[in-house]
């Protein structure tokens, strides 16, 4: 059996877990698990809330740990308990990743020191604050860490990962049941390729001020846990 945890808290961005859940669901002998800090309902940023599985205290040991992003993740990143349990999970886990911002929970519990990783583009440059070597791809693979950039791209780290478990032909026949061939309406899904205006306001509109947040609450981490590890 192979358990997968995501990791769930508030104003989590549904879409990067529920996106590899259904296909890391479909690994052969998978089990998957939600935790969170309580049973209680966690409300989602789309306007519903999911049950978790398990809290914290009470929740099995990872093979693969699952981090999502949201705009919760500012101030989950002030909680010592989902900062503890992330990295009491990565210590026995074979492969630690995370989607979106789900990163800097990872960075925040020391798991990115000095590694290459992913995220949003609208928080990559605030990669460095948790000792990581930005990488600009939809997923990064360093060892046992594999990270993936914005929501959308949790579906292609969950395939590469079913390739890594299962081989290519299982993660190809998985994308092919879900159809899962993107044919996006416009082409603009990341900022090297929308038109600037788009980009531009969007980020005065949401992003300036949410990844201005963001790296207040990273500020305030203590520093040596998201430094490299000496050369």
């Amino acid at each position: 059996m192979t358990r997968v945890v995501f990791i769930l808290f508030p104003q989590v961005t549904q879409l990067d877990f529920t996106g590899p859940a259904q296909i890391l669901s479909r690994l052969p002998g998978a089990e998957v698990s939600y935790a969170a800090l309580t049973r209680d309902p966690v409300a989602t940023d789309s306007g519903f809330a999911v049950l978790p599985t398990h809290d914290f205290g009470e929740c099995p040991r990872a093979d693969v740990l699952c981090v999502p992003g949201g705009h919760g993740v500012a101030p989950a990143l002030g909680s010592a308990a989902t900062i503890a349990f992330i990295a009491r999970q990565a210590e026995t886990a074979k492969w630690i990743t995370s989607v979106c911002t789900g990163a800097f929970l990872l960075g925040a519990a020391g798991l990115l020191a000095g590694k290459r990783a992913t995220t949003h583009w609208a928080y990559h440059h605030l990669l460095p604050l948790v000792g990581v070597d930005p990488v600009t791809a939809r997923v990064v693979e360093d060892g046992r860490t594999i990270t993936a950039g914005g929501v959308t791209s949790g579906i292609d780290f969950a395939l590469t990962l079913i390739a890594r478990e299962a081989g290519e032909a299982a993660a190809r026949a998985l994308q092919l049941s879900l159809e899962y061939d993107p044919a996006p309406p416009f082409d603009g899904g990341h900022p090297d390729r929308a038109p600037a205006g788009v980009t531009a306001a969007l980020k005065e509109r949401t992003y300036d001020a949410a990844a201005a947040r963001m790296g207040e609450a990273l500020s305030a981490l203590d520093e040596r846990h998201c430094k490299p590890p000496p050369r």
